[in-house]
C-alpha cells in the first residue's frame, strides 16, 4: 500500500499532515490517493468544459466529486474509483487527449502557492457541499457553477501569490452566494426555522438515526415512515431540521439522539436501531453497530449498505423494525447533562426581535455577542468552548451554529429579558444566517459589522469551516478568534498576510481572551 499525504482537516497528524498508511480520520492510504486522483479529475473536467459547455451532467459530476473529498465523507476505494471514471469519461467526451492533472503538484509546489491553492480547494469542496445540498432540491445558481470550474482550473495552472490571493477571497465570495442559495431553497422548501425545544431522551420502540446536513433526505424518510410506527431522531448536523415548519408536521420526528459526530463511535455502541448517513459526519465504523450503518448520497464505506439515487430507505426501515428500539424510554442528555436543546434562532426568527434586542444594547442590558461555533471534533483543547460560554457575563448572548454547538447547547445560561442567552442558528452553512443578523444590527447601529460590539470565537475541522472563514474574509471580518489549532496548510507568510489585513487571532485562555474583547 502506498503511503498517503493529507493535511486538510484540524486534526491531521502532528498538525502537519497526515503521512503512512491511515489519516487521523480513519481514511487508508490508497483511499486518500484515489481522492487526489479524483481531484485530479475534476480538473481535467474543468480545462474540458468552458463557460457555455456546461450541463447537468457536467455540473453533478463536479458537485459530487468535490463533496466525495471532503474528510469523514467517504471511505471506500470502489466507489471513489468509480466516481473518478465517471468525471474521466464526461470529460473525454468533451475534449478527448486531455490528461489528468497530478495533484502531487500542489503538494509539493512552494510552501506558499501550497498554502493558497490550499484554501482555494478545500473552500471549493466545502462550498460544494452547500451547493449540492441546494442542487438536491432544485436550485442552481450558473454563476456559482461556472466558479467551481474556474477555480478547480486555476488550481492546475502555474500561478504566483498576487494572482491566486484575489482567487482566495473571490471563493468566500462565491461561498457566501451558495449559503444564500441554500437558505433559500431549504426556507422556500420547508419554512423559516422558528425557535424549538428538542428533547434527548429516545421514546421505546422502534427508531432510526439520521446524520449528516440533507434536510432533503430527511424529508423523504419522513414521508416513508409515516405511520409505520417508527420515530426518527437526529443526529449531529441534522438537528436544526426540528425547527422546519413542514418537517415538524411529521409527528414521528421525535428528538435528537446523542451529541456531536465525534461521538457517535460510543453513543452507537449496540444502538438497537439504524443509523442513515446523508453527509459528512461518518467515522470509521465500529463491529458492534456495523449491520444497522446505512449510507446514501456522497457517503459511501465498505460493506454498507447504500441507499442509492431512488432514495427506497426500504432497507432502513425494514431494520428499524427488526431491532424494535429500546424497551422503554432512553433517557440521555448533552455533554453537560441538559436533556433538551434548543434550536431554530434562524435570521428570520432573531431579526424578528431586532427592535428588542437593538434597545436592550442601547439600554445597557446586552454588552455583547459572541458567535461561539463551528465545527466540533476530537483532538484536546475543545472545551474551551464550553468553558468559554460558561464564562460569558451574563449581560451578553452567545449566537451558535455548527456542530461546534454541541459543546454548550445543552446548558441553561439564563435570558435576557425573554431572550435565550444562547440561539441555535442551525447547521454550519446557517453561517449566512449570523452574517444576515450582524449586517441588520450594524445597519441598525449605523455602524460597519466589525464596529459592532461583536465577537466571533471559532472552531474549525474540516473544508466547509474554511469555505465559511474565506466568506468572513470576504466580507471583511476581522478579529476572529480561531482554534483548536491553526491550519497546517496555511504557510507562516499566508498566516502573517491574514492576521496583518484581518488580524485573525489563535484562541489562547478563556481567561485571557475575554479580557482582551472585553477589557
Amino acid at each position: 500500500m502506498e503511503e498517503m499525504f493529507c493535511f486538510q482537516c484540524q486534526q491531521t497528524a502532528h498538525n502537519t499532515g497526515c503521512e503512512g498508511h491511515t489519516g487521523v480520520c480513519g481514511k487508508k492510504s490508497d483511499t486518500a490517493n484515489l481522492q487526489d486522483e479524483l481531484t485530479g479529475e475534476l480538473i481535467r473536467l474543468a480545462r474540458a468544459v468552458t463557460e457555455n459547455e456546461r450541463s447537468r451532467s457536467s455540473d453533478e459530476l463536479m458537485l459530487k466529486g468535490l463533496f466525495t473529498t471532503i474528510t469523514n465523507v467517504n471511505f471506500n476505494s470502489d466507489t471513489v474509483k468509480k466516481l473518478s471514471d465517471e468525471i474521466r469519461e464526461e470529460a473525454e467526451n468533451r475534449k478527448p487527449g486531455k490528461e489528468a492533472y497530478n495533484v502531487q503538484k500542489i503538494w509539493e509546489a512552494p510552501e506558499d502557492i501550497r498554502s493558497l491553492k490550499s484554501l482555494i480547494l478545500f473552500g471549493l469542496r466545502g462550498t460544494a457541499a452547500y451547493a449540492y445540498h441546494a442542487w438536491a432540491l432544485g436550485y442552481v445558481d450558473a454563476e456559482i457553477m461556472n466558479f467551481f470550474y474556474k477555480g478547480m482550473r486555476i488550481l492546475g495552472e502555474e500561478k504566483g501569490m498576487e494572482e491566486l490571493l484575489p482567487v482566495v477571497i473571490e471563493t468566500g465570495k462565491i461561498n457566501l452566494r451558495c449559503m444564500e442559495l441554500l437558505d433559500k431553497a431549504n426556507t422556500e422548501s420547508y419554512g423559516d426555522p422558528i425557535p424549538t425545544e428538542v428533547p434527548l431522551t429516545i421514546e421505546k420502540g422502534p427508531f432510526i438515526v439520521v446524520s449528516g446536513h440533507d434536510l432533503h433526505d430527511m424529508k423523504l424518510l419522513l414521508e416513508q415512515t409515516k405511520d409505520k410506527g417508527i420515530n426518527i431522531y437526529t443526529h449531529s448536523e441534522m438537528l436544526p431540521a426540528h425547527g422546519y415548519p413542514k418537517l415538524k408536521e411529521y409527528t414521528h420526528l421525535k428528538g435528537n439522539f446523542g451529541t456531536a459526530w465525534q461521538s457517535q463511535q460510543f453513543e452507537f455502541h449496540n444502538i438497537p436501531a439504524p443509523i442513515l448517513f446523508t453527509t459528512n459526519c461518518l467515522m470509521p465504523v465500529r463491529q458492534s453497530y456495523a449491520d444497522r450503518v446505512f449510507t446514501t448520497s456522497v457517503v459511501s464505506y465498505p460493506e454498507m449498505v447504500h441507499i442509492g439515487a431512488d432514495k427506497d430507505f426500504t432497507p432502513v426501515i425494514a431494520k428499524a423494525l427488526e431491532c424494535g428500539g429500546y424497551p422503554e424510554d432512553h433517557p440521555m442528555t448533552g455533554i453537560n447533562g441538559g436533556t433538551t436543546v434548543m434550536t431554530g434562532f434562524a435570521h428570520n426568527a432573531v431579526l424578528e426581535n431586532a427592535g428588542k434586542i437593538v434597545d436592550l444594547v442601547k439600554q445597557g442590558k446586552i454588552r455583547h455577542f459572541f458567535l461561539i461555533g463551528g465545527c466540533d471534533g476530537a483532538a484536546p483543547g475543545r472545551s474551551y468552548y464550553t468553558e468559554f460560554a460558561k464564562k460569558t457575563p451574563m449581560d451578553t448572548i452567545i449566537l451558535t451554529l455548527a456542530c461546534g454547538k454541541y459543546r454548550l447547547n445543552d446548558l441553561r445560561l439564563g435570558e435576557i429579558e425573554g431572550i435565550p442567552r444562547i440561539l441555535d442558528m442551525g447547521q454550519c452553512n446557517d453561517a449566512y444566517s449570523a452574517i444576515k443578523v450582524a449586517i441588520a444590527l450594524a445597519e441598525a447601529f449605523g455602524c460597519e459589522v466589525n464596529e459592532l460590539p461583536l465577537s466571533m470565537i471559532l472552531s474549525w475541522y474540516e473544508q466547509k469551516a474554511v469555505a465559511i472563514l474565506l466568506t468572513l474574509l470576504a466580507l471583511g471580518i476581522k478579529n476572529i478568534y480561531l482554534g483548536p489549532t491553526l491550519p497546517a496548510f496555511v504557510s507562516p507568510n499566508v498566516l502573517n498576510y491574514l492576521v496583518q489585513e484581518y488580524q485573525i487571532t489563535p484562541i489562547s485562555t478563556v481567561d485571557e481572551d475575554l479580557k482582551k474583547i472585553l477589557g
